[in-house]
């Protein structure tokens, strides 16, 4: 339990510094946080616990910061968008986007074919699998907006 809880943590301090910088109220700083930790626990439990690949974890957890960002937007008085987006930056897949750049990278290097048919596949691989998650969290985190948005729209009021 304790790994789940410092993943909780770091993303939660992560989420607040691209709060900071995407310039949301102080007083959003606590929700994005918890936004964060909620979407990036339930990415981490289900990876871990249940077995699921990242694809559909990322989309789970994007998820729970969509739902539980009205109620707590509309406690904050602030837009739900304002700290649903700087809490999913914690899951960008780094990795599998680095993996990219790096293939890419080495595909520019001469070097035998069979080396380059790998380098391919592997910048291949990773970027599609980069692109998939990230367009999956984007497209999870706002469908519970626009389908609430009789609540979400108005929290600000």
């Amino acid at each position: 339990m304790l790994p789940i809880i410092e993943d909780c943590f770091f993303a939660a301090i992560a989420a607040v510094g691209f709060g900071s910088i995407s310039n949301i109220p102080t007083r959003a700083f606590y929700g994005c946080a918890f936004l964060a930790a909620a979407g990036h626990g339930t990415r981490t439990l289900l990876m871990g616990m249940s077995c699921i690949s990242i694809i559909w974890a990322s989309l789970a957890g994007s998820i729970v910061i969509g739902l539980l960002s009205i109620p707590v937007s509309s406690h904050l008085k602030t837009p739900a968008e304002s700290m649903s987006y700087p809490a999913l930056l914690p899951m960008i897949p780094g990795m599998y986007a680095y993996r990219t750049i790096n293939a890419l990278l080495q595909c520019t290097e001469p070097s035998p074919d069979n080396i380059l048919i790998h380098n391919l596949c592997t910048m291949s691989y990773n970027g599609l699998v980069c692109t998939i998650i990230i367009l999956l969290m984007l497209i999870g985190v706002t469908i519970p907006i626009f389908f609430f948005d009789k609540y979400s729209f108005s929290a600000t009021r």
